[in-house]
């Protein structure tokens, strides 16, 4: 049996790595607006957003594992940590501005997180 901590972190950690890389890539490509098949299936030629689904599985699978030994009480709010991560990336890594409202909001399920780690 797997810590249950380990699989929020694989969770977290690939959710994290998954929603960079696609937005990454998203920004690079610019917007869509051809959906042909042969064109959407063109942009996974691009590495990030082929190894963005790889993680996308990662995660998937590690909830999955997470599921069969915690109960959904604690899964779900336990993995809400992808977020706050998510906000701090997009500053530092992206360069993207987040307002206040968004720390804020960060800090709040930070702290309900952290209150989930005493139980």
């Amino acid at each position: 049996m797997i810590n249950r901590w380990v699989l929020v972190g694989a969770v977290v950690g690939s959710t994290v790595a998954c929603d960079l890389l696609q937005s990454w890539q998203m920004k690079r490509e610019g917007e869509v607006t051809d959906f042909r098949p042969a064109r959407v299936l063109g942009l996974f030629r691009h590495a990030p957003l082929a190894i963005s689904v790889l993680f996308m599985a990662i995660s998937f699978f590690s909830f999955l594992l997470l599921l069969r030994q915690e109960d959904l009480s604690f899964a779900v709010p336990a993995t809400a940590a992808s977020p706050v991560i998510e906000t701090l990336l997009a500053r530092v890594v992206l360069r993207e501005k987040v307002d206040a409202r968004r720390w804020a909001g960060s800090v709040l399920v930070a702290a309900g997180v952290a209150l989930l780690a005493r139980s």
